[in-house]
């Protein structure tokens, strides 16, 4: 065991969009611990998710493969396939201890406890979502008991959830929990809390802290409306509606009281770390599984888009003395090349199948932190029940350059292409612009390349030439 590797705290939020930190351009919000994260650390301001839902995302980044090449590309699916090996399992196969606290979601938990995979996790604090109606319960609603409070009460009590039996503040208390344990080797914390996800209900002094009124409101021009209308039969959890329909303002005043909430709870986690005297040998990484459309376009929730409050997200990682401070890497990232980054940390080879790309050499000051991938792609297929969607089931596949976007959705006749240079928040449509057709075909080739180098499964290795 090299007794050199450091311990490895990774906190996962749900539902976040990239431009949740103050530091990095958001003066509405308040984060002052991950300001101070960001200072201490490096920060990628251009990360994308593999797929803008949950349990696509989350398998993806668990095994270091997109979610078509994993065999797992939807919600709700009833089994995980059986290979490869998730990152925690590869770590703790390797001597880190592994401890889980929150949210999992790489198979269903409708009507039931998400089954446990061979994980890995030798401490395992499971909670899917703030609620109690799962049969066999989780740790979250044991500890809302413990402590004297009724959680289907609490979620409408006036106070909403008040902060003392929230499920963001569990999460640090069973954090703390782990990182206090006495061990000999190296450990590794996956932290996955339910904010900022829907149904935006923070603790009542934090949703008085911001007002609609105050806030910025979404990213939104007329036209979006007729732009989702020609995609009225794709994929989304919500209907089309102006800002003022969707009470957006009001929505974002929410969010960023649970994205206060989040600050305050991983500041009270890191401050343990610290008077444990473990914080030199611990990476701190700090991301989100996919973002929130929070009333862009027109839209609310998520579904099958790939606008950049969707499919972008927050991704910090810090270890004093060892990664660059204060760096802003504006180079193209993907969640995938966060796993290949964790296990390499860990003293872990990649399995031959793995399809992320160490962050190491730009959190090390080795390479541009301007320039790390060439494009970024996101899919989404059959992600969500159609049934609960009210759409027919949807595929759309997301291939973004330095400068383009451009997004197929497949079977439908329709995509979309922006010019991020000129127009960055996706109001103009260049997809059926006639002097853009060259650029949509050239695109369409490396999107359509792409998904056939990246996707493909062919198999065992070779080993002879016949």
């Amino acid at each position: 065991m090299n007794p050199k590797r450091p311990n490895l705290l990774w906190y996962c939020t749900d539902q976040q969009r990239f431009d949740t930190i103050r530091a990095l351009g958001n003066e509405f919000v308040r984060t002052p611990v991950l300001d101070q994260l960001v200072s201490e650390g490096t920060a990628f301001t251009h990360a994308y998710c593999q797929s803008p839902i949950c349990t696509p995302s989350r398998s993806s980044f668990m095994t270091g493969l997109y979610p078509s090449r994993l065999h797992n590309t939807r919600n709700g699916n009833d089994t995980f396939p059986e290979d490869p090996q998730l990152i925690s399992k590869l770590l703790a196969d390797a001597g880190y201890d592994c401890g889980l606290v929150g949210k999992f979601h790489l198979v269903s938990a409708g009507r039931r406890t998400e089954p446990r995979l061979d994980d890995g996790f030798s401490f395992w604090k499971h909670s899917h979502a703030p609620r109690d109606d799962w049969p066999e319960g989780h740790d979250y609603a044991e500890w809302v008991r413990e402590k004297g409070g009724d959680l289907d009460a609490l979620r409408n009590h006036p106070d909403r959830v008040p902060r003392e039996f929230h499920q963001t503040t569990w999460a640090t208390d069973r954090s703390i929990e782990f990182i206090q344990q006495e061990r000999e080797g190296p450990w590794m914390l996956n932290v996955n809390i339910y904010d900022p996800h829907p149904p935006f209900i923070p603790p009542k002094s934090y949703a008085d802290e911001f007002k609609a009124e105050d806030m910025p409101g979404p990213h939104f021009q007329p036209s979006d409306l007729d732009q989702q209308a020609r995609l009225a039969d794709v994929d989304f959890q919500d209907q089309v509606r102006t800002p003022e329909e969707h009470e957006a303002k009001q929505k974002q005043a929410l969010y960023y009281a649970m994205i206060a909430l989040i600050d305050d709870e991983f500041g009270r986690l890191l401050k343990a770390l610290e008077a444990s005297g473990q914080r030199e040998n611990t990476v701190i990484i700090f991301t989100s599984d996919h973002g929130e459309t929070l009333g862009d376009h027109g839209l609310m929730y998520k579904g099958c888009r790939f606008y950049e409050g969707l499919v972008r997200v927050p991704l910090i990682f810090s270890w004093p003395g060892q990664f660059k401070e204060n760096l802003r890497s504006e180079g193209l990232v993907e969640l995938l090349d966060m796993s290949a980054t964790l296990l390499e940390l860990g003293g872990v080879d990649l399995p031959q199948s793995f399809q992320g790309r160490s962050l190491l050499p730009v959190l090390r000051g080795q390479q541009d932190p301007a320039h790390f991938r060439e494009s970024v792609r996101c899919e989404y297929f059959d992600a969500l029940d159609p049934h609960f969607t009210g759409g027919t089931g949807s595929y759309g596949t997301m291939y973004r350059d330095e400068r383009h976007k451009l997004v197929v959705y497949h079977g439908k006749g329709q995509g979309e292409l922006y010019d991020l240079d000129e127009d960055p928040w996706e109001h103009n449509n260049l997809w059926d612009n006639p002097d853009a057709q060259g650029l949509r075909n050239e695109l369409l080739y490396k999107s359509f390349d792409a998904h056939v180098l990246l996707t493909t499964d062919v198999g065992s290795r070779r080993i002879a030439p016949m």
